[in-house]
């Protein structure tokens, strides 16, 4: 037999966005803006700063296996109990937990096309049948999953709203498609960028429909801006977290993330300050591209996703963007090899990206 699996053989890692250190040593450049991996531009509230220092003066001792005070302030929050919310490394360590969890070998999982690629990534590593349905109109079409659903059917993975569209499904296209999912089925509903989109009425917050097969993840890694400490978290049926709960690695997340992620939801002006930047820096791109007869898609989240008319034009623009010192993300590994994701920045940071943007065209 062999030492490696077949699946694991023909796995794709996933791809992150090309650090800026990286682009440094390569083209000798000083200034670099990276506009690729969706992060605050804002940078740490000075309120999860503080706890992460004060937390390193105990880090010889192992952070707390159950996430308790995390978990209590998330079930205050959000109006739960402590027993529906979960604490983990990211939702990336969250859906790797669910599917060691609660996936046998000959299940199945469906997502879409065009959508986070690390769920497939996780599903291909276990092994799992992946289905995967194609977007609509550059929205995941809840019609054509359902359409999918067989008796191996055990999860659904949607992201609401999706990476790397910035789209979303609606309340009403959201309640037809639950109807169709029998109970056994479980239904991941990652809002990553919740914050970012729940001010707008159509947008299906999952927390209003909590049905015994819906998984909630939600992350600190966007909005709050703690994506280098991977803190993630979600809520649930009390018996779904009971058995997430058994899986997980037992000191994980770690002491500096827990401390950080309870500060962070304190800090008001930060999340305020982020979200203005965020409104500012869409409509600034909005106008960009109209201005520049470029199609793009309306977003619910802090980026802009581009449409161009190839893969080539997409990869002309890619690197002449990055000898001009800005990162953004092209899509091929996402499915949509013609389309460029730029995440919003700051004001200075965005008007950078526009002038070497046209430039590169």
């Amino acid at each position: 037999m062999p030492l490696v699996p077949q699946h694991i053989k023909e796995l794709k890692p996933y791809q992150p966005g090309k650090p800026i250190e990286e682009l440094k040593r390569e083209l000798g450049l000083t200034k670099i803006v990276k506009l690729a991996s969706n992060e605050n531009p804002i940078g740490v509230s000075p309120m999860a700063l503080q706890a992460m220092q004060e937390s390193l003066l105990n880090v010889n001792r192992y952070p707390s296996p159950d996430s308790y005070v995390l978990r209590k302030a998330l079930a205050e929050r959000y109006d739960v109990k402590i027993e529906n919310v979960f604490a983990g490394n990211g939702s990336e360590g969250i859906i790797s937990i669910i599917m060691r969890t609660f996936l046998l070998d000959d299940e199945e999982a469906i997502t879409s096309h065009g959508s986070f690629v690390t769920f497939d990534v996780q599903a291909q590593s276990r092994g799992i049948k992946l289905i995967r349905t194609p977007l609509k109109d550059y929205r995941i079409d809840l019609e054509a999953i359902a359409e999918r659903i067989t008796p191996k059917t055990k999860l659904i993975y949607l992201a609401n709203p999706n990476n790397p569209t910035g789209t979303i499904f609606t309340v009403s296209e959201f309640l037809r498609f639950i109807n169709k999912v029998p109970p056994r089925v479980l239904v991941i509903l990652d809002e990553a960028y919740f914050e970012f989109a729940h001010y707008e009425p159509v947008y299906p917050d999952s927390m209003q429909y909590r049905l015994d097969n819906v998984i909630t993840l939600r992350t600190f890694s966007k909005a709050f801006g703690l994506a280098g400490v991977r803190i993630g978290y979600g809520f649930a049926h009390e018996h779904l977290i009971e058995n997430l709960m058994k899986i997980k690695l037992t000191f994980e997340p770690s002491a500096p993330a827990q401390a950080a992620a309870v500060a962070a939801m304190k800090d008001v002006d930060f999340l305020e300050k982020t979200l203005h930047n965020n409104r500012i820096g869409k409509q600034y791109f909005y106008d960009l591209f109209d201005r520049l007869g470029i199609p793009y898609l309306k977003s619910f989240t802090n980026f802009v996703t581009i449409i161009f008319d190839s893969e080539k034009r997409v990869n002309t623009i890619f690197e002449k963007l990055l000898k001009e010192g800005v990162i953004v993300r092209p899509l091929k590994s996402f499915g949509l090899p013609h389309c460029i994701r730029v995440s919003v920045g700051l004001p200075e940071e965005n008007e950078f990206f526009a002038k070497k943007l046209e430039k590169a065209l």
